[in-house]
């Protein structure tokens, strides 16, 4: 028993065929009890009714409330527990659901398909933002994130439901849930995938939609592990005291080593604070 969910705005154009393929993958599998959740979150080009003629039980929004929050609305309305979830542009090929289901079935609780292959090309502006929201998603959970936003993944709606609070309704869905599993202790693997070229136009918005997940980093950090970014800051600051006092040294200016006095006082002062926020932290989690 598996349930699909997909998000969709204005995605006439792809819509049927990805349906027809998520039944199509889950017969292979010998599965009965198949349903596919299309959430057309307010589209205008007929999406939903050609949803529900390919078979699918549509959850219809009567305007666009974001990635996140249409996968939030069919994980709830789905039948099954196990639930997969991927875009609604035939980008994400199905043909390694048998992998998903295996590994799945071993205990992982999320896995993800890892983008590959020649249609998985970045731009010059894309290739550098996705680096860096990378190193700070493997910096913040201390643990290697092959892909950070895929929209393939499957995962138990038993155990992504009590992380809906801390999950973004955008585009950042995808990352918070990665943040979400793998600062909890949750078990996370990735499975290759040959990525295909999207049917319609895009709905991403490149540095809007990057800026909204270092948002969501930094409030995972804060949520999960406050004194990680606390640190950080205390560290830099430290780092600069000392560049002040060298230069203090080297120009006997006075004035250089008291502004190293104060940044190091900062220092300890966000130090401190960290150690606040973790305490915080734990009163709030009992």
């Amino acid at each position: 028993m598996i349930s699909f969910v997909l998000p969709a705005l204005n995605e006439h154009e792809g819509i049927a065929d990805t349906i027809k393929e998520c039944f199509v993958a889950a017969a292979a599998l010998e599965l009965n009890d198949i349903e596919v959740v299309v959430v057309d979150d307010g589209s205008t080009d007929g999406t939903g009714d050609i949803a529900r003629m390919a078979g699918a039980t549509v959850v219809r929004h009567p305007a666009p409330g974001g990635y996140g929050r249409a996968l939030k609305a069919g994980i709830e309305a789905a039948k099954h527990d196990t639930i997969v979830i991927l875009d609604a542009d035939g980008t994400y090929p199905l043909d390694r659901l048998a992998d998903f289901h295996r590994l799945y079935s071993e205990g992982f609780d999320m896995i993800v398909g890892r983008r590959t292959g020649p249609q998985y090309r970045e731009s010059a502006m894309k290739s550098p933002l996705r680096m860096i929201l990378q190193f700070l998603v493997e910096t913040t959970t201390g643990q290697r994130v092959p892909d950070v936003n895929s929209g393939l993944r499957m995962f138990s709606r038993g155990t992504i439901r009590p992380y809906f609070s801390r999950l973004s309704e955008t585009f950042s869905f995808s990352t918070s849930s990665t943040l979400a599993y793998k600062m909890t202790g949750k078990f996370v693997t990735y499975v290759d995938i040959d990525y295909r070229e999207r049917a319609g136009v895009t709905k991403v918005r490149l540095f809007r939609d990057s800026l909204r997940t270092l948002q969501f980093i930094i409030q995972a950090i804060l949520y999960y592990n406050p004194l990680k970014i606390f640190l950080l800051v205390s560290l830099g600051c430290v780092g600069l005291s000392v560049v002040l006092f060298l230069l203090a040294w080297i120009t006997q200016l006075l004035s250089l080593f008291l502004l190293g006095v104060g940044t190091l006082l900062v220092s300890l002062l966000v130090f401190s604070i960290g150690l606040l926020a973790v305490q915080l932290k734990e009163i709030m989690h009992q």
